[in-house]
Protein backbone atom coordinates (compact mmCIF):
# COMPACT_ATOMS: atom_id res chain seq x y z
CA UNK A 1 0.00 0.00 0.00
CA UNK A 2 1.89 2.97 -1.56
CA UNK A 3 -0.72 5.50 -2.50
CA UNK A 4 0.63 7.40 0.32
CA UNK A 5 4.33 7.62 -0.89
CA UNK A 6 5.43 10.75 -1.77
CA UNK A 7 5.33 11.65 -5.74
CA UNK A 8 8.61 10.39 -6.34
CA UNK A 9 7.30 6.97 -5.43
CA UNK A 10 8.87 3.65 -4.56
CA UNK A 11 11.77 4.40 -7.72
CA UNK A 12 13.09 7.27 -5.84
CA UNK A 13 13.40 5.48 -2.33
CA UNK A 14 14.18 2.04 -3.31
CA UNK A 15 17.65 3.30 -4.75
CA UNK A 16 19.67 3.67 -1.25
CA UNK A 17 22.10 1.33 -1.40
CA UNK A 18 24.55 2.56 -2.92
CA UNK A 19 28.52 1.86 -2.27
CA UNK A 20 32.28 2.90 -2.54
CA UNK A 21 35.36 0.53 -3.83
CA UNK A 22 38.37 2.63 -2.88
CA UNK A 23 41.74 1.62 -4.21
CA UNK A 24 44.22 3.60 -2.24
CA UNK A 25 42.91 2.72 1.31
CA UNK A 26 41.38 -0.79 -0.25
CA UNK A 27 38.09 -1.07 1.48
CA UNK A 28 34.49 -1.74 0.13
CA UNK A 29 31.39 0.08 1.80
CA UNK A 30 28.31 -1.36 1.27
CA UNK A 31 25.57 1.12 2.14
CA UNK A 32 22.34 0.34 4.00
CA UNK A 33 19.23 1.78 4.41
CA UNK A 34 18.21 4.44 7.14
CA UNK A 35 21.69 4.04 9.00
CA UNK A 36 23.33 7.52 8.17
CA UNK A 37 24.56 5.62 5.01
CA UNK A 38 24.15 8.45 3.05
CA UNK A 39 26.46 10.99 5.33
CA UNK A 40 29.00 7.93 5.65
CA UNK A 41 29.20 7.84 2.21
CA UNK A 42 29.78 11.51 1.34
CA UNK A 43 32.39 11.59 4.05
CA UNK A 44 34.33 9.06 2.78
CA UNK A 45 33.90 10.51 -0.28
CA UNK A 46 36.44 13.21 0.73
CA UNK A 47 39.08 10.17 0.29
CA UNK A 48 38.34 8.81 -3.14
CA UNK A 49 39.84 9.94 -6.34
CA UNK A 50 39.63 9.12 -10.04
CA UNK A 51 40.46 5.22 -10.09
CA UNK A 52 37.61 4.42 -7.47
CA UNK A 53 33.75 3.14 -8.19
CA UNK A 54 31.46 5.85 -6.31
CA UNK A 55 27.84 5.15 -6.90
CA UNK A 56 25.18 8.12 -7.64
CA UNK A 57 23.60 9.33 -5.05
CA UNK A 58 20.72 12.01 -4.89
CA UNK A 59 20.96 15.03 -6.91
CA UNK A 60 20.74 16.95 -2.90
CA UNK A 61 22.93 15.20 -1.36
CA UNK A 62 25.22 15.32 -4.72
CA UNK A 63 25.43 18.59 -4.14
CA UNK A 64 26.02 19.21 -0.77
CA UNK A 65 28.73 16.48 -1.82
CA UNK A 66 30.17 18.93 -4.48
CA UNK A 67 29.83 21.97 -2.13
CA UNK A 68 32.47 20.07 0.26
CA UNK A 69 34.43 19.99 -2.54
CA UNK A 70 34.84 15.73 -2.53
CA UNK A 71 34.52 13.66 -5.60
CA UNK A 72 31.39 12.42 -7.09
CA UNK A 73 29.88 9.45 -8.48
CA UNK A 74 32.55 7.87 -11.33
CA UNK A 75 33.43 4.59 -12.73
CA UNK A 76 30.17 2.76 -11.87
CA UNK A 77 30.01 1.26 -15.12
CA UNK A 78 30.65 -2.73 -14.97
CA UNK A 79 33.36 -4.42 -16.90
CA UNK A 80 32.29 -5.84 -19.69
CA UNK A 81 34.35 -9.46 -18.81
CA UNK A 82 31.79 -9.86 -15.98
CA UNK A 83 28.57 -9.47 -18.15
CA UNK A 84 26.07 -12.80 -18.69
CA UNK A 85 24.77 -13.68 -21.80
CA UNK A 86 21.31 -12.01 -20.63
CA UNK A 87 23.50 -9.06 -20.27
CA UNK A 88 24.80 -8.74 -23.83
CA UNK A 89 21.07 -9.58 -25.10
CA UNK A 90 20.23 -6.53 -23.08
CA UNK A 91 23.02 -4.74 -24.11
CA UNK A 92 22.01 -5.33 -27.96
CA UNK A 93 18.91 -4.62 -27.28
CA UNK A 94 19.65 -1.14 -26.90
CA UNK A 95 19.12 -1.39 -22.71
CA UNK A 96 21.71 0.80 -20.91
CA UNK A 97 24.99 -0.58 -20.40
CA UNK A 98 25.35 -2.96 -16.83
CA UNK A 99 26.12 -0.59 -13.69
CA UNK A 100 26.31 -0.83 -10.13
CA UNK A 101 23.39 0.20 -9.02
CA UNK A 102 22.52 2.04 -6.09
CA UNK A 103 21.10 -1.29 -3.74
CA UNK A 104 23.69 -3.29 -4.90
CA UNK A 105 23.67 -5.70 -2.17
CA UNK A 106 27.43 -7.71 -1.23
CA UNK A 107 26.71 -10.29 -3.69
CA UNK A 108 26.07 -8.76 -6.59
CA UNK A 109 29.01 -6.97 -5.94
CA UNK A 110 31.55 -9.75 -5.48
CA UNK A 111 30.22 -11.08 -8.61
CA UNK A 112 30.68 -8.18 -10.39
CA UNK A 113 34.49 -7.21 -9.10
CA UNK A 114 37.96 -8.92 -9.28
CA UNK A 115 38.00 -11.26 -6.79
CA UNK A 116 41.31 -10.37 -5.51
CA UNK A 117 39.78 -6.79 -4.55
CA UNK A 118 36.78 -8.53 -3.23
CA UNK A 119 38.84 -11.29 -1.10
CA UNK A 120 41.27 -8.65 -0.04
CA UNK A 121 39.57 -5.14 0.55
CA UNK A 122 37.96 -4.66 3.98
CA UNK A 123 34.50 -4.44 3.93
CA UNK A 124 31.70 -2.73 6.09
CA UNK A 125 28.33 -1.35 6.25
CA UNK A 126 26.27 -0.38 8.77
CA UNK A 127 22.52 -1.74 11.04
CA UNK A 128 20.78 -0.33 12.87
CA UNK A 129 18.18 -1.26 15.70
CA UNK A 130 14.93 -3.20 13.71
CA UNK A 131 12.15 -1.78 15.80
CA UNK A 132 13.98 1.73 15.39
CA UNK A 133 15.00 1.97 11.79
CA UNK A 134 11.48 0.45 10.49
CA UNK A 135 9.55 3.47 12.21
CA UNK A 136 12.53 5.90 10.45
CA UNK A 137 11.43 4.08 7.20
CA UNK A 138 8.17 4.48 7.70
CA UNK A 139 8.21 8.37 7.80
CA UNK A 140 10.47 8.40 4.85
CA UNK A 141 8.38 6.56 2.28
CA UNK A 142 4.90 7.91 2.99
CA UNK A 143 3.02 10.93 2.80
CA UNK A 144 -0.07 12.28 4.25
CA UNK A 145 -2.82 10.49 4.24
CA UNK A 146 -0.41 7.97 5.70
CA UNK A 147 -1.04 4.42 5.99
CA UNK A 148 -1.18 2.69 9.07
CA UNK A 149 2.49 1.30 10.08
CA UNK A 150 0.97 -2.32 10.01
CA UNK A 151 0.13 -1.87 6.57
CA UNK A 152 3.26 0.30 5.69
CA UNK A 153 5.33 -3.02 7.09
CA UNK A 154 3.18 -5.84 5.35
CA UNK A 155 3.00 -4.04 2.09
CA UNK A 156 6.54 -2.45 1.54
CA UNK A 157 9.23 -4.27 -0.39
CA UNK A 158 10.96 -6.76 2.65
CA UNK A 159 14.16 -4.64 1.89
CA UNK A 160 12.53 -1.90 3.07
CA UNK A 161 12.51 -2.91 6.72
CA UNK A 162 15.45 -5.18 6.74
CA UNK A 163 19.38 -4.74 5.37
CA UNK A 164 20.27 -8.34 5.74
CA UNK A 165 20.70 -9.37 2.04
CA UNK A 166 22.77 -6.05 1.83
CA UNK A 167 25.86 -7.33 4.03
CA UNK A 168 25.21 -10.98 3.65
CA UNK A 169 25.69 -13.98 1.32
CA UNK A 170 23.75 -17.30 1.65
CA UNK A 171 22.54 -15.92 5.28
CA UNK A 172 26.69 -15.15 6.30
CA UNK A 173 27.86 -11.60 6.99
CA UNK A 174 30.37 -11.02 4.47
CA UNK A 175 31.57 -7.78 6.04
CA UNK A 176 34.68 -7.68 8.07
CA UNK A 177 32.67 -4.73 10.24
CA UNK A 178 28.99 -3.75 10.73
CA UNK A 179 28.78 -1.22 12.43
CA UNK A 180 25.98 0.06 14.88
CA UNK A 181 24.02 3.27 13.98
CA UNK A 182 23.37 3.30 18.31
CA UNK A 183 27.39 3.49 18.62
CA UNK A 184 28.34 4.77 15.16
CA UNK A 185 30.98 7.27 15.80
CA UNK A 186 32.88 4.80 17.75
CA UNK A 187 32.53 1.98 15.27
CA UNK A 188 33.63 4.66 12.13
CA UNK A 189 36.15 5.41 14.45
CA UNK A 190 37.41 1.89 14.78
CA UNK A 191 37.07 1.66 10.50
CA UNK A 192 39.07 4.10 9.75
CA UNK A 193 41.80 2.82 11.93
CA UNK A 194 41.46 -0.40 10.50
CA UNK A 195 41.94 0.97 6.73
CA UNK A 196 44.10 3.83 7.25
CA UNK A 197 42.42 6.98 6.82
CA UNK A 198 44.43 10.29 7.57
CA UNK A 199 41.79 11.60 9.49
CA UNK A 200 38.77 11.28 11.53
CA UNK A 201 35.70 10.89 9.11
CA UNK A 202 33.08 14.11 9.36
CA UNK A 203 29.83 12.90 8.53
CA UNK A 204 27.44 15.94 6.77
CA UNK A 205 23.86 16.16 8.27
CA UNK A 206 21.75 14.37 5.39
CA UNK A 207 17.66 13.67 4.87
CA UNK A 208 16.29 14.79 7.90
CA UNK A 209 13.22 15.88 9.35
CA UNK A 210 11.31 13.38 7.95
CA UNK A 211 10.36 11.28 10.78
CA UNK A 212 8.32 13.54 13.01
CA UNK A 213 7.35 11.16 15.77
CA UNK A 214 10.60 11.00 17.74
CA UNK A 215 9.23 8.83 20.77
CA UNK A 216 11.07 6.07 21.65
CA UNK A 217 9.85 2.92 19.32
CA UNK A 218 7.68 0.77 22.38
CA UNK A 219 5.58 4.31 22.59
CA UNK A 220 4.99 4.07 18.82
CA UNK A 221 4.98 0.61 17.98
CA UNK A 222 1.88 -1.91 18.84
CA UNK A 223 1.90 -5.69 19.39
CA UNK A 224 1.33 -6.31 15.81
CA UNK A 225 3.53 -3.93 14.49
CA UNK A 226 6.27 -5.77 16.69
CA UNK A 227 5.42 -8.69 15.93
CA UNK A 228 6.10 -7.98 12.30
CA UNK A 229 9.12 -6.30 12.15
CA UNK A 230 10.88 -9.29 14.79
CA UNK A 231 9.54 -11.54 11.83
CA UNK A 232 10.86 -9.64 8.57
CA UNK A 233 14.51 -9.00 11.05
CA UNK A 234 14.78 -11.93 12.42
CA UNK A 235 17.98 -12.80 11.60
CA UNK A 236 19.82 -9.56 11.98
CA UNK A 237 18.15 -9.96 15.90
CA UNK A 238 19.74 -12.65 16.28
CA UNK A 239 23.00 -11.85 15.13
CA UNK A 240 23.57 -8.68 16.73
CA UNK A 241 21.87 -9.04 19.81
CA UNK A 242 19.24 -6.64 19.68
CA UNK A 243 16.05 -6.58 21.96
CA UNK A 244 12.81 -5.18 22.60
CA UNK A 245 12.76 -2.54 25.05
CA UNK A 246 10.51 -0.52 26.69
CA UNK A 247 11.25 3.49 27.46
CA UNK A 248 10.45 3.07 30.96
CA UNK A 249 13.13 0.14 31.47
Amino acid sequence: MFDALEPNGIAARINENNMIINHRYKFIFIKTRKTAGTSVEIALSKFCDGDDIVTPISPVDEAKRQQLGYPGAANYGIAKRYYSKLDWLKLGLKFEPKRFFNHAPAEYIRDHIDPDIWNSYYKFSIERNPFDKAISRYFWSTREPRPTMLEFFNTAPIEFITNWGSYTIADHIVADKVARFEHLADDLATIGRDIGLPEPLSLPMTKGGSRKNREHYSHVLNGDDRARIERVCAKEIAAFGYQWTDASD
